[in-house]
């Protein structure tokens, strides 16, 4: 849903600040800022479990800023309360760039849905650039009897209620890409959260739950191994991994749209009034 620049609500414009700007401080702003940085390792955490997007993607930025910084780097995983934890843990870090964020969606989705979070996404983070941009997988264990989103629907709407999807948690992109399909489908399923991708699609693989929609990071292997059946990606454009699946719009459900991009940043100084 698209809404005018003026009077935008604050959800809003902090996901255009923390996901969709890469904006000009980045480690070179610390170093200039300081008279040396780092001057011991640097911790990058990653706000949801073992496996996912946001573990990944920090274990692939840890070597080469290692290198770089001349410091160890450090990937810590804190999992739990819809990365609520972990995020709380940087907020609370020293604000000197030795600790480091990998901002999930959650970060602009969860003061939408929490009354009071033990941070502010906008007064206490400084971000530092995106780090990646990609779709989410709309995937279904291997025995259910689905094998499109047009064949997906149908089953949801005879079945009401009955489907089980899992996700990251709630709030989390992984949920919020279904209950959006299930909004423009009107359909109906169960959701069970998780802490986190990596759980979520353990159960899903055994069979524990019908359906779920993470990061195509946390599903591709899945799927290229046969665990897994692909059945839409969520962008607008088909995903380069996966030429041969279709989006989730060309698959059965016009206008849909969905992409989850991940960021990384610095507990931010606060100013003194």
């Amino acid at each position: 849903m698209r809404r005018e620049a003026r009077g935008e609500p604050r959800r809003v414009r902090m996901a255009h600040l923390m996901l969709l700007i890469t904006l000009s401080v980045g480690l070179a702003g610390i170093v200039a800022a300081q008279v040396q940085y780092p001057n011991r390792p640097v911790r990058i955490i990653a706000p949801s479990a073992p496996g996912g997007a946001a573990d990944t993607v920090a274990r692939a930025i840890a070597q080469p800023l290692a290198e770089r910084l001349g410091q160890p780097v450090v990937v810590e995983t804190r999992a739990g309360a819809g990365t609520v934890i972990g995020t709380e843990a940087v907020a609370k870090s020293a604000p000197d760039g030795h600790t480091l964020l990998i901002g999930l969606p959650a970060l602009a989705i969860n003061p939408s849905i929490y009354k009071k979070l033990p941070y502010d996404a906008l007064r206490d983070f400084m971000p530092i650039t995106q780090a990646v941009s990609q779709p989410n997988l709309l995937v279904v264990h291997p025995s259910l009897p689905a094998r499109s989103v047009k064949e997906l629907i149908v089953l949801a709407r005879a079945r009401p209620g009955e489907l089980v999807f899992a996700s990251s948690g709630v709030g989390a992109s992984s949920h919020l890409t279904i209950e959006l399909f299930l909004l423009m489908t009107g359909t109906r399923m169960l959701h069970v959260p998780y802490k986190g991708p990596g759980p979520g699609v353990i159960d899903l693989i055994a069979g524990r739950v019908s359906l779920m929609a993470p990061s195509t990071i946390a599903t591709l292997a899945h799927v290229r191994s046969g665990r897994l059946r692909a059945l839409g990606v969520t962008t607008a454009k088909r995903a380069l991994g996966l030429p041969d699946v279709p989006t989730v719009a060309e698959a059965g459900v016009p206008g849909y749209e969905w992409y989850r991009g991940l960021g990384w940043s610095r507990r931010r100084a606060h100013r003194k009034k």
